[in-house]
């Protein structure tokens, strides 16, 4: 069993069994919805997921798909569409209490990710914010 919630604690989750999947969307939605260039996304079957807490707060685009998320910190917590994948929950992998659980196995909608992702690996990094 995997759990996870928001950043302020007001709303959990748990998921049962084996995730269907586990990919890193580059998708133009997913990029609004998170205001970020990539989303990990743990999928599991609907009915191994169950909330608690406080109720999530449900987005319906006109495309079908439903976004949960917090209605007190914001943290995007779900992402159901029934047409595109029937019976599965879409969880950000990032709000598993363990995010590094599991690895994801693939990109996916690279025909929408932004130009400057493709050389990250050739960017300085640095452990902390730097100069602080």
């Amino acid at each position: 069993m995997l759990t996870g919630g928001c950043r302020c604690g007001a709303v959990r989750y748990e998921a049962e069994g084996e995730a269907a999947h586990h990919a890193l969307c580059h998708c133009r939605d997913c990029q609004m919805a998170h205001g970020a260039p990539v989303v990990g996304w743990i999928a599991f079957p609907s009915q191994e997921v169950r909330f608690s807490g406080a109720e999530p707060i449900r987005y319906t685009a006109p495309s079908g798909s439903m976004r949960s998320f917090c209605g007190t910190c914001g943290t995007p917590l779900a992402f159901v569409n029934e047409e595109a994948l029937p019976g599965i929950v879409d969880l950000p992998s990032v709000t598993l209490d363990d995010p590094d659980a599991v690895t994801p196995q693939a990109q996916i909608q690279v025909a929408e990710r932004r130009a400057w992702m493709a050389d990250l690996a050739a960017l300085p990094e640095f452990a902390r914010y730097p100069g602080g």
